[in-house]
């Protein structure tokens, strides 16, 4: 399997250098773009392009560090309308792991302005929901890093909890439906009928800090007019999968949309590092401005680096 998987790669190395015509194929009432080495090798693209859409391997790369040991550099920056900082957290923290139990050390903080209330709880929703995929409040036991048969819900879950769950949805899965968001709920699903009507699908191969992936491009379509564009959620989302174990290796993505009582327009770019048998996030920006009923606008970027990963 690993002979056929080099000889493959291999051809698609030296295939890629040569002048490429892209072949545009139908699949369940979508069309997707492929490059023509994937065609003339007589690739199972169906195949790949179905595991694609049922990917779980990003959801799960953040599952794994429930069950690591880790060191996190965290830099929280909130800005105002001309932007300028108005609040901020610089911090270095170590996720310990024993027993089946999680707890964090913060090994060192600085903060700036309201990041904190009186009462040392968050001031901002976006500083709340870094804190939530990456810091350990108290002790938590019990976790693994299963995700079959698993699943983010918020149908049990009310008011702000509720919101969170659903801004982990879109997170963890950009692309799907997520029930409950009023007004585009419908429109983040990227492979239904509407979708089709307003993506272009891509599938190619590129190299990905030094490895070869392939690397799976959903964008809006060009040509679609201005109040088709409105129907559109995703104004890009860029994935590396590992060629041999489709596992994603970063993903690359940008949402934006107004309704009435709401907007926002985020950014975010995750980059994966193996450790060990397990694939674990290394790095992951964000950039976003929203705005919703109720909530004070926040604009605000932060950058999480993982390092230092160890097993109980």
């Amino acid at each position: 399997m690993k002979k056929i998987f080099l000889v493959s790669a291999c051809f698609f190395i030296f295939f890629r250098a040569l002048p490429q015509k892209d072949t545009s194929i139908l699949m369940d009432g979508k069309r997707f773009t492929l490059p023509e080495l994937i065609v003339r090798n007589n690739f199972d693209y169906k195949k790949l392009l179905k595991q694609i859409r049922e990917d779980s391997s990003f959801y799960k790369s953040f599952r794994n560090l429930r069950i690591l040991k880790f060191t996190s550099l965290n830099d929280i920056r909130m800005m105002d309308k001309k932007g300028v900082m108005q609040a901020s957290l610089s911090s270095r923290t170590r996720q310990n792991r024993a027993h089946g139990c999680r707890t964090m050390d913060v090994l060192e903080e600085q903060t700036t302005g309201d990041f904190y209330d009186a009462d040392h709880n968050y001031n901002y929703l976006t500083a709340e929901l870094y804190a939530g995929l990456f810091f350990t409040k108290g002790e938590v036991c019990g976790e693994t890093n299963v995700v079959q048969g698993f699943n983010i819900t918020a149908s049990n879950k009310q008011g702000m909890d509720k919101h969170k769950e659903q801004l982990k949805m879109l997170f963890f899965n950009p692309g799907k439906k997520i029930p409950g968001i009023p007004f585009i709920g419908d429109k983040l699903d990227l492979y239904d009928e509407r979708a089709a009507k307003l993506y272009d699908y891509r599938l190619d191969i590129q190299e990905y800090h030094g490895q070869q992936c392939y690397v799976f491009t959903i964008a809006p379509k060009e040509d679609i007019s201005a109040g088709r564009k409105n129907g559109t959620v995703v104004d890009q989302m860029v994935t590396w999968f590992d060629m041999q174990t489709l596992a994603v290796l970063g993903r690359n993505y940008s949402l934006s949309y107004k309704a009435g009582v709401y907007d926002f327009d985020v950014s975010m770019e995750v980059e994966m590092t193996h450790f060990g048998d397990l694939i674990v996030p290394k790095v992951l920006r964000y950039r976003g401005n929203w705005s919703a009923i109720f909530k004070k606008r926040e604009r605000g970027l932060f950058t999480a680096t993982l390092f230092d990963f160890q097993k109980e």
